[in-house]
Parts: structure tokens; C-alpha cells; sequence
């Protein structure tokens, strides 16, 4: 059984699930916005969350990661009650989506040996959103 992370954006989630899908190369991702929903007359849908994401998902590293905004008003806290693990096989890969999400993030451990891992890094990305890198050569 998997475990699927779900993070809440603030009004920019569109931003991030294009965002990931391009670093990890997954092509366009499939978006679900509030105003595409069935209306339901005791919750009136506000104008301002018409466009915004009611859902969305993506398979990074063979792991499902789903998003959504926020609804207007509630109580919101940048990623910091959430790290995302990859764990993987996949090297270069993994290389290469740490080098991207580190241009525009801040790079907390830079990948590298450890006793626990050939290579393993930290990031947290233009998001605030922490990342772990730990490349598993038994996968």
C-alpha cells in the first residue's frame, strides 16, 4: 500500500504542479479546478476560486503527490509540516531534478555520501516545500 503526500498551496498551486511536472519531466499535467466541480446551492462558489486547483496529481519517482489550493480564508502554513522523500534507483535522474529544484531553491545538504546512502541531499524549493534526495542502489 502506497502512501500519497497531498500539499496545499495558497493561491499558487497552478504555479507548483506545472512547476514539478517540468522538473521531473512528466509532461502537462491534469488540473481540476473549484469552478470545474458540480455547483451545490448551500456552498455558493466564491469568483476568486473559480480558477483555482481543486485537485491535481502527479507520479514523481513512481509515488503519487497530489495538490490543491486552499479555500480563501483558511489558515495556511508553507510546507513546513511536510518533507518529500524520493528514494530511487534512478541516479541521474534524481541528479538532475535536485539540480533544478536547487536553481531556484536553497540547497540545505548538498547530495553526497553518507553513511546511510551512496548519494543524499536537502532542499527546500522556491516553494518552501522540503525535499530529501537518497539514492537506493538496491532498488
Amino acid at each position: 500500500m502506497a502512501v500519497n503526500v497531498y500539499m496545499n498551496f495558497n493561491g499558487n498551486c497552478r504555479e507548483a504542479v506545472e512547476y514539478y511536472a517540468q522538473i521531473f519531466n512528466l509532461g502537462t499535467p491534469e488540473i481540476m479546478t473549484f469552478g470545474e466541480q458540480p455547483s451545490h446551492p448551500d456552498y455558493p462558489l466564491q469568483e476568486e476560486m473559480k480558477n483555482l486547483v481543486l485537485h491535481s496529481r502527479l507520479n514523481i519517482f513512481d509515488s503519487d503527490v497530489m495538490f490543491s489550493d486552499t479555500m480563501p480564508g483558511m489558515p495556511f502554513t508553507v510546507g513546513n509540516n511536510i518533507t518529500l522523500a524520493i528514494v530511487s534507483d534512478k541516479l541521474e535522474e534524481m541528479k538532475t531534478a535536485f539540480k533544478k529544484l536547487g536553481e531556484d531553491g536553497e540547497v540545505k545538504m548538498e547530495l553526497q555520501e553518507t553513511f546511510f546512502s551512496k548519494c543524499y541531499g536537502q532542499l527546500i524549493d522556491k516553494f518552501g516545500v522540503y525535499w530529501q534526495f537518497s539514492y537506493d542502489n538496491e532498488g
